[in-house]
């Protein structure tokens, strides 16, 4: 597989792993090995004339027929639609002056690892680019034991204990009496369960940002959600948080493209990140940790525990100690992606859990639903079973794999066989913390103040993720047909920020409010923004970048565009209005040609980050093609970056010409750069370098291009209401 890389998980797995398709002496053999000379006909009674009864007594058959009815297991309850990929840690700053655990001090090390990522209510056959939270799990294969970070794309929870869970994901999956809508939130019974807790209200404003609709794996952080603890060599313990936060920055879709990609291409997200790693631009996070001494606790306005709250990073820096790299594609979906079991209490010595309740409740509820899904011995199935030796006295169970000889399955034992390790060996240490309080069902005061962080979040938004929030509860809640659950919510997002609600109250017909509900603190928390998290220097490293061309293109501007772009490693893509060899302008038509990857009507514009159209008298052809002129148009109502060159600036013209926005003249040298559309009318041929400097404001057609590329998106198109103006 490209991009492999060897360590130990990927040996261990080799144990289990075969590929026959390339071995010319594989024959086709029952479960019990005996080979097989047919095995598309049933054994019948049967004549050259007449079609007889099938007989029991064929032993392949009923094999076959068997093992096949029992392909399937119980999917995941929530999470169920995913994928996932191998890679490795590595730290680059040892962390022992808070813990011990040897994957967070061993700088030597490089710690093999499996992440899952997934979309939280739809069922194993929803779209990828529905709007939802994203599962971001993440399993360590240590030496001294499997540690799993089980966490979201998103840093808080809809509840604060684990009590509640049944509730919220019952409300929020399809209705019982409907069994609709499918991996969707915009319904009745979700936005009735917010109302109705309002702990869920500061997640709520993370679920209708842009955070639900990623553009990519790749560009998303991961958070721990809970609070863990970290205990070091003095005995001395810290609560953490754990941070992944993405080397190409946090982007997302905009909400008609990631509607539109639903359809298009529902395996969008898995196709992404398998693409990415086979093309060697492999996804990496920086690895950070958010730490406070046990005695600064309670030194804060909310309560550290609560999972509906972040740490602001103004008050508890993020401290980047290592790097996660995924460089393998799986081998096989079943095995590894849909059998590898995740658990919230899957931790090592150095590492361990603090009194969150909502953590509290998901070490039982992650072994447990395991055991479903999967039966007794799940951790023996090779995409989970650890790289370091597993010696207990557990035995038997269903599908039971590991053999042990010897007449001794307890401890104590007369042979003092596998004896618990000392500290000193390694053995698991739990903290002596001292516990004093009175057994009974409450929240504490600081778990009960609910909105704070809800304000501090909107008001940490740049002016289009605001837009894009009060797009998104219009939207959710115009899907709401019960008047008093979208009049209730209006009310509720009072508590926020009154514009808010009397916007959202406009869009889904409730009464307008006309004061606020509780006073806006006016805090603000840079880091809580996505335009926060992005990459060090411009880069364009795996953006997908489509080139429309037709015959008579100019060949200059097409090989110079797409060779600046794959130097960059970015990916290209040639379309064309056929997949047959397309010509060069004055190129000898008995010659090869260039074959596009895609035609027009096979592949949209939702699928690339942005379109490059070259010059060349092919212009005309693509001018009269309403599927070419509407790529266009789709490109720019999503806010993307355009290029075009030469005649290719009048077709984008034509598909776009409104007030504000200005183009190349024609045989022009000039670069323009209108709100991410770089247009130059006659693009110099030593402007197609592969050398980039991918700055603001560049006089180089592929430099501007490039770094428009590189923004991801140009949201001053929108903010200024261009986008709107166009149909797409």
């Amino acid at each position: 597989m490209t991009g492999a890389q060897t360590n130990a998980k990927l040996a261990d797995l080799a144990r289990d792993t075969h590929d026959y398709s390339e071995d010319k002496t594989a024959r086709i053999t029952t479960d019990f090995g005996t080979k097989i000379s047919n095995t598309d006909d049933w054994l019948t009674v049967s004549t050259d004339d007449h079609a007889g009864p099938a007989l029991l007594e064929d032993f392949h058959g009923r094999e076959k027929i068997h093992r096949f009815d029992h392909e399937r297991i119980p999917e995941r309850v929530v999470h169920a639609r995913g994928t996932g990929a191998f890679g490795h840690f590595k730290l680059y700053e040892s962390a022992e002056d808070v813990t011990s655990a040897g994957v967070l001090t061993d700088t030597s090390r490089t710690t093999p690892v499996f992440v899952r990522f997934s979309t939280v209510l739809g069922s194993r056959g929803s779209a990828d680019t529905v709007r939802d939270v994203r599962g971001f799990a993440v399993k360590f294969y240590t030496e001294e034991g499997n540690w799993d970070v089980v966490g979201n794309n998103i840093p808080v929870f809809f509840i604060q204990d684990a009590m509640k869970f049944p509730d919220v994901i019952h409300a929020a999956k399809p209705e019982p009496d409907t069994e609709v809508p499918q991996a969707q939130s915009a319904h009745n019974n979700f936005w009735d369960f917010n109302y109705l807790h309002t702990e869920a209200t500061h997640m709520l404003m993370w679920a209708m940002s842009d955070r639900t609709i990623p553009r990519s794996f790749r560009m998303m952080q991961g958070f721990g959600v809970n609070t863990y603890t970290l205990q070091n060599a003095k005995n001395e313990r810290h609560f953490v948080k754990f941070h992944f936060t993405p080397e190409l920055g946090v982007h997302s879709l905009v909400w008609d493209e990631a509607l539109k990609l639903s359809g298009q291409d529902p395996d969008f997200h898995r196709k992404d990140l398998m693409e990415a790693i086979s093309m060697g631009v492999f996804p990496k996070w920086k690895f950070g940790i958010q730490v406070l001494k046990e005695s600064d606790q309670d030194n804060f306005d909310f309560d550290i525990l609560d999972a509906t709250k972040v740490w602001p990073e103004e008050l508890v820096p993020v401290r980047y100690i290592g790097e996660l790299e995924l460089n393998r594609n799986i081998d096989e979906f079943f095995t590894q992606t849909e059998q590898v079991a995740f658990c919230t209490s899957h931790i090592v010595p150095g590492i361990g859990f603090s009194d969150d309740p909502l953590l509290q409740g998901r070490n039982f509820s992650y072994l447990d639903t395991q055991l479903s899904r999967l039966g007794t011995n799940w951790q023996e199935l090779p995409i989970n079973r650890p790289v370091c030796p597993v010696m207990n006295h557990q035995r038997d169970g269903q599908l039971r794999h590991k053999i042990t000889p010897g007449s001794i399955n307890y401890w104590p034992n007369r042979k003092e066989a596998v004896p618990p390790a000392k500290v000193s060996e390694g053995g698991y240490l739990e903290y002596p913390q001292k516990v004093a309080g009175i057994k009974q069902r409450l929240k504490t005061k600081k778990f009960r103040e609910h909105f704070n962080q809800a304000q501090l979040f909107y008001n940490s938004m740049s002016p289009p993720e605001k837009a894009h929030i009060t797009a998104a509860l219009s939207f959710e809640l115009d899907h709401c047909d019960d008047p008093i659950v979208y009049e209730r919510m209006v009310e509720r997002l009072t508590d926020i920020d009154l514009e808010l609600a009397q916007a959202v109250a406009v869009a889904v017909g409730g009464p307008t409010p006309s004061k606020a509900g509780r006073p806006n603190h006016g805090n603000v928390s840079k880091a809580l923004s996505q335009t926060f998290v992005q990459p060090e220097k411009p880069s364009i490293a795996s953006r997908r970048v489509a080139i429309l061309i037709a015959d008579g293109y100019d060949p200059i501007a097409y090989n110079g565009v797409k060779a600046a772009l794959t130097a960059a490693k970015a990916f290209p893509f040639t379309i064309g209005p056929k997949r047959q060899p397309i010509f060069a302008a004055g190129e000898d038509k008995s010659g090869k040609g260039v074959q596009p990857d895609h035609n027009l009507e096979g592949m949209r514009s939702t699928m690339f980050d942005s379109i490059f159209i070259p010059g060349g008298s092919h212009i005309e052809t693509l001018k009269k093609n309403g599927r070419a002129i509407h790529w266009v148009r789709e490109a720019f109502g999503h806010l993307k970056a355009i290029g075009a060159t030469g005649e290719g600036v009048e077709l984008v013209r034509l598909a776009c010409d409104l007030q504000g926005m200005q183009f190349s003249a024609a045989g022009s040298q000039d670069v323009v750069d209108s709100y991410g559309v770089v247009t130059a009318g006659a693009a110099k041929p030593e402007s197609f370098k592969e050398t980039l400097s991918m700055v603001k404001g560049a006089k180089d057609f592929v430099d501007a291009y490039t770094f428009n590329i590189a923004c991801h998106r140009n949201f001053d198109r929108e903010l200024d209401g261009l986008n709107a103006m166009v149909a797409y």
